[in-house]
């Protein structure tokens, strides 16, 4: 399928310049991006016209528990320790392949609507995951989940599979986190990166007491842990970052890992404030993501950005700590290198049709005197008029093309009765 986008103004996101004009895709890439073409005998299977709205580059949800739509509002009062023992690890024993696959779907429709155009997902039942995730359209990039409990032997037939079971499909190693992995497998984790030479994610210093305990079992943090076993040897990073060391953030440097920040769930389990200003300090790589419907509550990648922005000018006492167009790249471009979208970064010719129009008629985008700093801090999901994948339109003036929403809705409440 071919579509012209035309009287459109476009943020690339190769840098902060908006420019005017038009943008064309064909088939799953997009094809032009330039000044309005009024003489074009190029033919289109459908003509848009903008009408002045933005153009740029879908939100990269980077770390995130798709199928955890079913503990939404479920466990609101527990910190994290209790959140996960008490409330979600018992439920999560009773999840079917069927449920996941439509609270992937729950997830998927509120990706869509909020302008998210891929996820890092770290869960379980992938099969149905990922069928519910070609079905949808939706651009999906799996992270091991590994621990004590289960997982490590199945992680490399998943690697393995997942990476060529579908374009829109993917899979990198990852383990669930220090305290559910022993060292024996974490070592087999390393084993694994250093077999296949690629990267490894996982959630890290996501509390403070996450931190006392690996100190108190192996004498160092998580991350100098991680890195002396070799687990980052190929590249990878961590989810949460709240509670690193100056020496953990040398080592995510020095590696070139990643630091995906998770602000709301962070807040709402009482874990702790990332200092996002630190990391963008040493100039590291950093992303977005919401973590689970669970512990956040909602999925908008706007809402975390906003926090992202606002908690490090909290932080400092300086209300310009962080430059908003660098936290809107982690949330762009940054959280499609970290799960290795090369090809879904930015908007340019030869790129991935990964597109959505920003409605800039919508009361919170006016008056424009900075469409940037509006993004980051009067942005929410209302503003996404339009949702591209793969250049197919999956979402688009508050309509699915893939999903049956209310399909979704009644099989995900009925789904609820089982995990009393």
């Amino acid at each position: 399928m071919s579509v012209r986008f035309y009287n459109c103004r476009i943020l690339t996101m190769k840098d902060s310049n908006i420019i005017e004009g038009e943008l064309w895709t064909d088939n799953d890439r997009i094809s032009y991006i330039g000044p309005s073409v009024d003489d074009s005998d190029k033919k289109f299977d459908r003509e848009i016209d903008c009408k002045g709205n933005l153009l740029m580059p879908g939100l990269k949800n980077a770390h995130t528990h798709s199928a955890m739509t079913f503990s939404r509002s479920l466990a609101d009062e527990y910190c994290l320790d209790d959140w996960l023992h008490k409330a979600i690890f018992p439920r999560e024993a009773k999840l079917t392949p069927e449920a996941v696959y439509w609270y992937a779907k729950l997830a998927y429709a509120e990706y869509l609507a909020g302008g998210i155009t891929s996820c890092f997902d770290m869960y379980f039942f992938r099969e149905l995951t990922a069928q519910a995730a070609i079905e949808t359209g939706f651009r999906h990039v799996f992270c091991g989940a590994a621990n004590d409990y289960g997982g490590f032997d199945e992680l490399e037939d998943y690697y393995n599979s997942l990476n060529s079971l579908d374009p829109l499909v993917s899979f990198i190693f990852g383990f669930h986190a220090e305290y559910t992995t022993s060292e024996d497998n974490l070592k087999r984790m390393s084993d694994l990166a250093h077999k296949y030479e690629a990267p490894v994610f996982t959630h890290i210093s996501e509390s403070y007491p996450e931190v006392e305990g690996c100190r108190e079992r192996y004498g160092v943090t998580p991350a100098v842990l991680f890195d002396r076993l070799g687990i980052f040897d190929y590249g990878g990073g961590g989810f949460h970052c709240v509670w690193f060391t100056d020496e953990d953030r040398e080592i995510f440097k020095n590696r070139g890992l990643w630091s995906v920040f998770n602000a709301c769930s962070n807040l709402k389990l009482a874990s702790g404030i990332t200092p996002v200003y630190k990391f963008i300090e040493k100039d590291m790589k950093i992303a977005i993501g919401t973590d689970g419907a669970g512990s956040n509550n909602a999925l908008s990648m706007f809402r975390e950005m906003y926090l992202d922005t606002v908690l490090s000018n909290v932080e400092t006492h300086n209300a310009a700590a962080v430059d908003p167009f660098t936290i809107l790249k982690a949330g762009t471009t940054g959280g499609a290198l970290c799960m290795g979208l090369n090809d879904s970064d930015v908007l340019d010719t030869g790129k991935k049709a990964d597109i959505i129009m920003i409605d800039m008629k919508k009361p919170s985008m006016q008056p424009e005197n900075n469409i940037i700093r509006n993004l980051i801090y009067s942005g929410d999901n209302s503003i996404v008029k339009m949702t591209m994948i793969d250049g197919k339109i999956l979402y688009e003036d508050g309509n699915y093309t893939t999903i049956d929403i209310d399909e979704v809705i009644s099989e995900s409440n009925k789904l609820l009765e089982g995990l009393a």
